[in-house]
């Protein structure tokens, strides 16, 4: 099996690709764009040092099997706070309420892992006891916005036959409006209990944690009939990793540096489209 490594950036520059290339064996260095390179062949026993080098040099790498195209892939698992969009809308509902600070303290240390997930969304949820349902619609409407990228790698998965699936540790409320208005085809998320107009500060039936999304994912696989080198999953944070590990190709998305450290690819630098960048010539 013959690997190439792709190197992404909103700016790529000769030096750095010439250094990478010879961290990579690579003898030949193809520019695709102002902003990616193939350099090939790559060893992916130098993985290690081009992921370090990488960070230095402020670019995207990542060891492609040769002829892999997106294509290939029939699913793709998608986290939606800080990955589909630019926003912790848990984070967001609590400023409405003036306790933004206290809620994203207790986020941040549940997306670095030193939380458990679910404990730390009921927490969480429980701050926002008493908040009319409109305050959900207008962080819908005011702060909500896709990542960038997010349309080209959305048009790429529905011109290629690339199922996409949004499964999220946040609420049905905003994963449903996007489901709708983007045309996704699969989400899931946690339901808040509403009564009369208000949060009850509860959230209704089972806990959306890793173990969930792992689950979520293999199912959709399974009745899909996909093998799981199939299926793409990405996300950013520790509640992610069940799901990445299960895919065929687990992808951090401007993650912590626990999800980076056992991702097949890391994106840092570039947006969703570097996902689509990844994979030979469409």
């Amino acid at each position: 099996m013959s690997y190439h490594l792709i190197v992404q950036a909103p700016q790529l520059n000769d030096q750095a690709l010439q250094q990478l290339a010879g961290l990579a064996g690579a003898s030949h260095i193809q520019r695709l764009s102002a902003s990616r390179a193939r350099l090939s062949p790559a060893s992916p026993t130098a993985r290690a040092v081009l992921m370090a080098t990488a960070q230095t040099l402020a670019v995207d790498v990542a060891l492609m099997q040769d002829g892999l195209h997106f294509s290939d892939f029939g699913l793709l698992v998608s986290d939606m706070d800080s990955t589909l969009i630019t926003i912790e809308c848990i984070d967001e509902i609590a400023d409405m309420l003036g306790i933004k600070p206290q809620v994203a303290a207790i986020t941040e240390r549940s997306m670095q892992g030193e939380l458990d997930f679910a404990q730390s969304l009921t927490q969480r949820v429980a701050l926002l006891e008493g908040l009319e349902e409109a305050a959900l619609e207008r962080v819908y409407r005011e702060r909500l916005q896709l990542t960038r990228g997010a349309e080209t790698l959305l048009a790429a998965c529905k011109a290629h036959g690339v199922r996409f699936m949004l499964v999220s540790g946040g609420f049905t409320f905003f994963t449903e409006r996007l489901k709708a208005e983007l045309g996704l085809d699969y989400a899931y998320a946690n339901e808040l209990e509403i009564v009369d107009g208000r949060l009850t500060g509860r959230i209704k039936g089972g806990i959306v944690d890793a173990a969930a999304k792992r689950q979520l994912l293999i199912a959709k696989r399974e009745e899909l009939g996909l093998r799981p080198e199939q299926v793409i999953a990405m996300g950013d944070g520790a509640n992610d990793l069940l799901m990445l590990a299960e895919a065929g190709l687990g992808i951090a998305f401007d993650a912590k540096p626990v999800v980076r450290a056992q991702a097949d690819v890391a994106i840092n630098h570039v947006g969703l489209e570097g996902v689509v960048g990844l994979f030979e010539a469409l």
